[in-house]
């Protein structure tokens, strides 16, 4: 069983409240780690704040180097660069733990938050918000050409979510629409192929219902 990493009593089990000093913990998570400033400004700007943001260096990260706003603490991805976080942060998960998921997206779950669309720091287009991965609860804003924006408290939510095995559901629900489009495409590919005209069918004496029973056999083998 965890401690809480404030007044060392134990946790309940997937909670990340301590019961007795009611501080929220941040249960083993390698994200935690600190950073140093690479450069105080640069010419990106937080689209929070509309100041230049400063670019940092996640020690525990080797070279990862990312964009950070000092004032609202938003940070700023480059492509991929989230998944390299995660993949450095958090230890490998080979389990899911619905209970502690749901608790997460519960607890982090921003209440009375307004809707509204910010500026790419890089090109200064509306980003567009979409959610992290299947069931993380984190709404990301996002410039398909040049990265990710996320605001204070995000990144951590992220890092617990990929804790509690939310990584592993998103790549089961990606595996499983992929599978489902080749199925599709297999369905369609052979009804383009082999489907016969019912002229032809009757000129060359073809049940046609038996090519349809048979073409629906295959098409069940498949999904």
């Amino acid at each position: 069983m965890a401690n809480c990493a404030s007044c060392s009593a134990p946790l309940p089990a997937n909670t990340q409240y301590c019961s007795y000093c009611r501080v929220r913990n941040d249960i083993d998570l390698q994200g935690k780690h600190d950073y140093h400033v690479i450069d105080s400004t640069c010419e990106r700007v937080c689209p929070e704040c509309e100041q230049s943001l400063q670019t940092i260096s996640l020690d525990a990260a080797g070279s990862l180097r990312i964009e950070r706003c000092a004032h609202c603490f938003g940070l700023f991805f480059d492509p991929g660069e989230i998944e390299s976080l995660l993949e450095s942060a958090v230890a490998p998960v080979v389990t899911v733990n619905l209970e502690l998921l749901n608790n997460i997206n519960q607890d982090r779950f921003p209440q009375d938050t307004k809707v509204k669309y910010l500026k790419c720091p890089v090109c200064q287009v509306l980003m567009n918000r979409v959610i992290y991965g299947y069931r993380s609860g984190v709404i990301i804003d996002q410039c398909r050409s040049h990265g990710i924006w996320l605001d204070g408290g995000q990144i951590s939510h992220l890092l617990e979510w990929k804790k509690a095995g939310g990584q592993i559901l998103n790549q089961q629900q990606i595996a499983a629409k992929q599978e489902k489009v080749s199925s599709e495409q297999f369905k369609k590919a052979f009804r383009k192929d082999y489907s016969i005209p019912q002229q032809s069918q009757r000129e060359q004496g073809i049940d046609g219902d038996l090519v349809a029973s048979v073409a629906e056999v295959i098409f069940r083998i498949f999904e």
